[in-house]
């Protein structure tokens, strides 16, 4: 055995030691913490707070803790509606050689919505359950990475490379005020990133599917209700055109399907959704004038932006003709853009993410794609070898009594133990 294999021998003993004697008490104080900030976006509520509660838990870790606030002709290039709510990023680090094992989380949770049948804002733990908002989206998932954080600052990891660990709003409104922030500003330069969202214990995400959103909007002629034959439905122009535009699309997407894997057979395939949201009328006895409806285009990895929202463009074309010969306005907008990104499942991260999960769960993980979009891939576009594994069951992500349980997060922060030493210090 080498000498760097003798190190990371010693190294993952110690990290283990020291994660197994801080234990699920020392995991459930953080979560608490965590749990009891109401960082509900939108708007952003209580971000200051949280990046106070962050360093101080940082600090009490054995980590040096910078906080950066977003500037804000930032926010009003992204947020312009919520840029008066200040963000901010926490960053905290151990050791300063290279390499640098990151962990990146996001603070921010959705509102919670009716029928709790607990305080969404206070962790309550019953049995091996915990509940509260953000328990699974993500607040779970840093919690786990911070406890596997402080096992390593307790075991001395900074002696041969560096642990860092960042915290961001943001990732439930798209992630551009928060991670998108932090890689492009060049605050952290990592050289491996894990994102700890809701993965699930036996499953890492080596990537996730991108997206195109847009809106049509609609236009006839306004008229009274009690004559109609002087208006031009807006309504019923815009479900003509939707039926259209749907089975136009089905047809070019139905023989599309990735060769990557994904948890669900029916994930690999490029899908659109129509009427996510629906905007127009004015009352009971107007001939509505105006109406829109979005779309959601997922891409699969094999797939291009441009060529995807050319194609969009095109569908609407075809099935907006009959409509315009009739006097209709048919106008398409793209509202956002986010490519799909993945990372080679065979790279050193993925092995040694793999191998970590297989000492502390007993099998090997699946490597899959995400359906959904992730922080992650601001990491990944930056050419940086970044994965998503993370505690937690997503069924429970933005429900009411959102819970995780206590031992799916030992599981993966045990995983984590066992992968940072083997990072900073691969054998050769």
């Amino acid at each position: 055995m080498s000498r760097s294999c003798n190190y990371e021998a010693d190294l993952d003993r110690r990290s283990s030691d020291a994660l197994e004697s801080l234990g699920k008490e020392r995991l459930l104080e953080v979560l608490g913490q965590l749990v009891s900030v109401p960082t509900v976006n939108p708007p952003g509520e209580s971000y200051g707070e949280m990046a106070e509660v962050l360093q101080s838990i940082m600090e009490d870790s054995g980590y040096d803790v910078k906080v950066a606030e977003v500037p804000r002709d930032y926010l009003e290039r992204y947020i312009p509606q919520y840029a008066d709510h200040p963000r901010y990023i926490v960053m905290a680090r151990i050791g300063s050689g290279d390499p640098v094992v990151h962990f990146n989380s996001h603070y921010d949770v959705v509102p919670p919505g009716d029928g709790w049948s607990r305080d969404p804002f206070r962790l309550t733990v019953e049995g091996d359950v915990v509940y509260g908002r953000g328990t699974v989206d993500m607040k779970g998932g840093a919690a786990t990475a911070i406890l596997a954080a402080q096992a390593a600052a307790i075991a001395g990891a900074d002696q041969y490379g560096s642990v860092e660990l960042s915290f961001t709003p943001d990732e439930e409104t798209g992630g551009e005020t928060g991670v998108k922030y932090l890689v492009d500003s060049g605050l952290v330069s990592p050289d491996y990133v894990i994102v700890p969202e809701a993965s699930g214990s036996d499953n890492v995400w080596i990537g996730n599917k991108g997206n195109l959103w847009a809106e049509v909007e609609v236009r006839g002629r306004q008229a009274h209700g009690s004559t109609p034959w002087l208006g031009l439905n807006a309504f019923e122009g815009m479900s003509r055109l939707a039926v259209s535009l749907s089975a136009i699309l089905s047809g070019r997407l139905s023989s599309r399907a990735s060769s990557h894997r994904f948890a669900d057979p029916r994930e690999a395939r490029p899908t659109v959704n129509l009427g996510g949201a629906v905007s127009g009328g004015a009352k009971v006895n107007v001939v509505p004038g105006r109406y829109s409806f979005t779309i959601d285009r997922r891409l699969i990895p094999e797939e291009d932006i441009a060529s995807a929202e050319e194609e969009l463009r095109a569908a609407v074309e075809e099935a907006a003709a009959p409509l315009r010969a009739e006097g209709y306005s048919v106008e398409l907008r793209i509202t956002s853009r986010s490519p799909p990104s993945v990372v080679d499942p065979r790279g050193k991260l993925a092995t040694a993410l793999s191998e970590a999960v297989m000492r502390s769960t007993g099998s090997a993980p699946r490597l899959t794609v995400c359906p959904g979009g992730l922080d992650t891939r601001y990491f990944q576009m930056a050419g940086v070898e970044a994965l998503t594994y993370g505690p937690g069951d997503t069924s429970y992500a933005h429900a009411v009594d959102e819970r995780n349980t206590i031992s799916e997060m030992m599981r993966v922060a045990r995983a984590y133990a066992a992968l940072i030493p083997s990072l900073l210090s691969p054998c050769d």
